[in-house]
């Protein structure tokens, strides 16, 4: 079978003279949590959680390669990837997991006097981190499904965060690809002030709105095969159709490790 992008157009997988490169953060959880709470409120960054389905897109979606290019930080999200590269392509790899990161951001680092900026999840989960954190400074909006193709809800979504700058943490909590390409809008348009992180359903995990994978599965790399267990109907395209496309890119990937650097 040829495989095709979401927009349903043909995919080779050896298309492309140049390879395609894994620009991957040399820090594992500990250590950047130290650079997240140095970062400060006197400059913009991002930062970016690639998974499996993360390193497909770098290869079908040029846009995707520019959000990735611009973004500060390049955190490995799954172990699962880590332990394939090194496999296939020789290289160890750290791994900063962006459910791992978030709540160890709420428990270690967030002071209940810091403006935190929450893009997405429901209006119930930012009243249960305000209780839960003692929040006293949290703006919360959660744009429209879909917004990211209606130009109006975007500029509403950026002057949301604009309005609230300069904030220590900005959680875009809108899934993949919308949260990195707001991301990448609000860098771009050089108002905000503060850090921004594409979280995915890090939200879910700590309100309960969703169950994450036992421990000793995330260790084996598999909390992939748990999400898909208790959302086959959602997760069954990504998990078992996107994702095995990362085998035949390989012949077209570099594997780029950064040094751990507070980059901005």
């Amino acid at each position: 079978m040829v495989p095709t992008d979401e927009s349903g157009r043909t995919v080779d997988p050896g298309s492309g003279a140049s390879p395609i490169s894994y620009r991957i953060d040399d820090f594992d959880l500990d250590r950047f949590v130290v650079v997240a709470d140095g970062f400060g409120a006197e400059r913009f960054g991002y930062v970016v959680t690639p998974n499996v389905d993360h390193l497909v897109r770098l290869h079908e979606d040029e846009n995707f390669r520019s959000i990735h290019a611009d973004a500060s930080y390049v955190l490995l999200d799954s172990r699962f990837a880590a332990y394939l590269l090194r496999v296939l392509r020789g290289v160890r790899l750290p791994v900063c997991t962006g459910s791992d990161l978030t709540a160890a951001l709420f428990d270690r680092v967030v002071k209940p006097t810091d403006r935190i900026v929450l893009i997405g999840s429901s209006a119930e989960q930012a009243r249960m981190l305000e209780a839960r954190f003692g929040l006293r400074e949290l703006r919360h909006h959660n744009p429209p499904m879909g917004f990211i193709r209606d130009p109006a809800a975007i500029e509403a979504c950026l002057r949301f965060i604009e309005a609230a700058s300069p904030f220590r943490f900005c959680l875009i909590a809108v899934g993949t690809p919308q949260g990195e390409s707001l991301a990448q809008r609000v860098k771009a348009r050089g108002v905000a002030r503060g850090l921004a992180l594409c979280i995915g359903a890090s939200i879910d995990f700590i309100t309960g709105a969703q169950i994450r994978a036992p421990l000793w599965m995330r260790r084996l790399g598999l909390e992939w095969l748990f999400r898909l267990s208790r959302d086959p109907r959602r997760l069954a395209r990504r998990y078992l159709i996107r994702s095995p496309r990362f085998f035949a890119y390989q012949r077209r990937a570099k594997v780029v490790l950064r040094p751990a650097a507070p980059r901005a």
